[in-house]
């Protein structure tokens, strides 16, 4: 069997793009000459690939089950034939997927958007939410950076430490808590709201309690900073999230932000990538420009954000 591999960067940009069009545009062809490579790439796979589906394109099930195996084919192919060319970003035309914790991605998102399109105007950025699995799309190269608070534990999984955030109590400004400095047993017995993407509701803050002989009640888990932020704001319930990343959150619903009155320990914040990406050098270009920016929001503080001890709110 004689195969055009030249149909497997097509088939890739069809499914990215789910439209003739879009892939014609995408590869620099003409339409007409996509439709024909859908055409010998439905001939070969003996599968429609792409459907109309009212004005659009839907892929089929088998379309989607080689979705992620022909993108790593076409990007194991290119960093093979182009490892040993500089890095041109004026030209540098590539769609890389960012999966970082909301709170990360509300506090850095803008910046690295702004940073990426500035320096590399063909380079696109598809910012996911954070699915329930760690690790997975990372090896099945659906995503290309990721983050997480603990550094993995799979040899292929690459990670670098960008910073240490410290946690900090939220409330809302005429919350109770707020009016003096923050006890411990008025901490204990307040009610709070933990973040969990998978609705846990007791964190290792629970066992920081446990060895002071104390207890906090836990009314309801949320599965994102902003949710619970939010929730703060409107209820009585204490929030205890990372500093840095919902810091900007935090000042725009105006919430009272306290110093905890037990020590913490600091929120490690991890960036992933798969170990394939380590010579790729539009790869390591995006990784060292997320880590740029990711860092700018560890550098000392302004008068405005001093550690927060003896202080009831911002």
């Amino acid at each position: 069997m004689q195969l055009d591999l030249n149909l497997l960067t097509a088939l890739d940009a069809l499914l990215e793009e789910g439209s003739v069009a879009g892939a014609a545009a995408r590869l620099h062809v003409t339409a007409p000459a996509m439709s024909r490579s859908l055409g010998r790439i439905r001939r070969a796979t003996g599968d429609q690939i792409l459907v109309r589906t009212g004005r659009s394109m839907v892929p089929t099930t088998r379309a989607l089950a080689m979705r992620a195996e022909v993108h790593a084919l076409v990007q194991q192919a290119h960093h093979l034939l182009s490892a040993q060319q500089e890095l041109d970003l004026a030209t540098l035309d590539r769609v890389f997927t960012v999966r970082w914790h909301d709170a990360l991605t509300a506090a850095c998102g803008t910046a690295l958007i702004t940073a990426v399109h500035h320096r590399a105007p063909g380079v696109r950025l598809r910012l996911s939410a954070e699915p329930g699995t760690d690790d997975a799309e990372l090896r099945r190269g659906e995503v290309d950076l990721a983050s997480s608070s603990s550094a993995p534990t799979l040899p292929d999984i690459r990670h670098r430490l960008v910073g240490r955030d410290r946690l900090v109590v939220a409330v809302r400004p005429d919350h109770p808590l707020a009016e003096g400095p923050l006890s411990l047993e008025g901490y204990a017995a307040a009610q709070h709201l933990t973040v969990s993407r998978r609705g846990s509701l007791r964190d290792p803050i629970d066992d920081a309690l446990t060895t002071r002989g104390l207890e906090r009640r836990v009314v309801a888990a949320g599965p994102t900073a902003a949710f619970a932020l939010q929730v703060a704001l409107d209820t009585d319930l204490v929030v205890t999230v990372p500093d840095a990343v919902t810091r900007t959150a935090r000042e725009q619903l105006g919430l009272a932000t306290l110093a905890p009155p037990l020590p913490l320990p600091d929120v490690p914040l991890y960036l992933l990538w798969h170990g394939r990406y380590d010579n790729d050098r539009a790869h390591t270009w995006l990784r060292d420009l997320a880590t740029e920016t990711v860092r700018a929001l560890f550098a000392p503080p302004t008068a405005s954000q001093q550690p927060l001890s003896d202080r009831t709110a911002r």
